[in-house]
């Protein structure tokens, strides 16, 4: 059994939102119930890989400690940008073993949702040493760290926008919520078990085809696969997390209409691409400004963006097509970022022609980074050297 995957799942699923419903409509908390539903599909899941489940709650176990840890000896010695860095790079370990082990072909610290669970750790971390968040909670936390909705894929939510939904909400209010997360959940199953499978049949019809106008097919084809097999993954865990009373944040607003990269990344994944903008593209910036790193701020802006890019495709895997997808965002955004700031730019922003042209290369670019991001990019430059090398 796995997330969002297979009837089996979908029963316990629809059964166990039956409490949280009743809860919901009667104006009752549900923090309880949905730490309780989240440890039952969680240990369904991982019962037949007991090794996995031992990695998720040690590295719970570990995490809370650091947010712990973290936060007592920032309230007892004063903020330290040091010990912060301390603590996230702890909080990270876990899943650069895993990235690496996996490489290796080893599985230690390796389960599904690491990367996810993870990425809340940092943000608790990082927004304690702000001042954002004063104290934690045990059960908050707890309930944060394995909200089973998003726990493998998303969308990534931020603690104190969690902490607050765990309020009790009026039955009005609950209503509502209750029937925007069906729709949501009716329309997740339709993209991804319909028409995402639809798309997967196409593009396995011309896998290991390497004329151009297969390649150029295999771009698009595994761009709106992508699409709709991971936005209808979204839908279904924003839907579930709303009749759990939780508004999951939104992760995809129509992103094949953006009309340049960096309009792109605000559409697609939007929880990844602002949770790397908050904290790792803006604290880099600060950074290199503060101490000086560039003469210009254009120049840092444009290192930020290639660094921002590079972790993210190392956070995909550290694998060479994941890390070439990350500069090549990388070096789109920076490039991006110089287009925007010029004179011809800011004349003819806003008319319909050059909407129209940068919309059609925004497209381009993107379904080629698929193409990269898929491996099929290196599968196709290493098939035309082997024949040129073989004449």
């Amino acid at each position: 059994m796995s997330f969002f995957g297979g009837l089996y799942f979908f029963i316990i699923l629809f059964i166990g939102l039956i409490p949280a419903v009743v809860l919901g409509l009667k104006e009752k908390r549900t923090d309880r119930y949905l730490l309780f539903f989240s440890l039952l599909l969680i240990w369904l899941i991982y019962k037949d890989t007991p090794l996995q489940l031992f990695y998720l709650f040690l590295y719970i176990f570990i995490s809370w400690h650091i947010i712990v840890v973290h936060q007592f000896l920032q309230n007892k010695f004063g903020k330290s940008q040091k010990l912060t860095l301390y603590a996230v790079a702890w909080a990270v370990c876990p899943l650069v073993i895993s990235k690496v082990m996996g490489i290796l072909g080893n599985t230690i610290f390796s389960f599904v949702g690491i990367s996810y669970i993870t990425f809340r750790v940092i943000q608790i971390i990082i927004e304690t040493y702000d001042g954002l968040i004063t104290d934690v909670s045990f059960l908050n936390t707890l309930n944060f760290l394995l909200f089973f909705p998003s726990l493998s894929s998303g969308p990534i939510d931020r603690s104190r926008r969690f902490e607050n939904d765990l309020a009790v909400k009026t039955k009005e209010e609950y209503v509502e919520m209750l029937s925007k997360g069906l729709m949501k959940i009716l329309f997740g199953i339709l993209y991804k078990f319909v028409i995402s499978v639809y798309f997967y049949d196409k593009l396995t019809a011309i896998t290991g085809r390497y004329d151009p106008q297969y390649v150029v097919a295999y771009a698009y084809l595994y761009g709106i696969y992508m699409f709709f097999d991971f936005a209808g993954y979204s839908l279904m865990a924003i839907g579930t997390g709303y009749i759990l009373g939780i508004r999951v944040p939104e992760n995809f607003n129509k992103p094949y209409i953006s009309i340049d990269i960096k309009d792109f990344w605000d559409r697609w994944h939007i929880s990844l691409s602002h949770w790397f903008r908050d904290f790792v593209f803006y604290r880099f910036m600060t950074n290199a400004i503060r101490k000086k790193w560039f003469k210009k701020r254009t120049q840092a802006a444009s290192v930020a963006y290639i660094v921002n890019m590079l972790v993210m495709g190392a956070w995909h895997g550290l694998t060479f097509d994941y890390l070439l997808y990350g500069l090549y965002h990388g070096l789109l955004l920076s490039a991006n970022e110089k287009w925007q700031r010029g004179k011809w730019y800011k004349k003819h922003k806003n008319q319909l022609w050059y909407k129209v042209t940068s919309w059609f290369i925004t497209l381009n670019l993107v379904m080629f980074g698929f193409l990269i991001f898929s491996g099929y990019f290196t599968e196709t430059v290493k098939a035309v050297f082997s024949v040129i090398f073989s004449m």
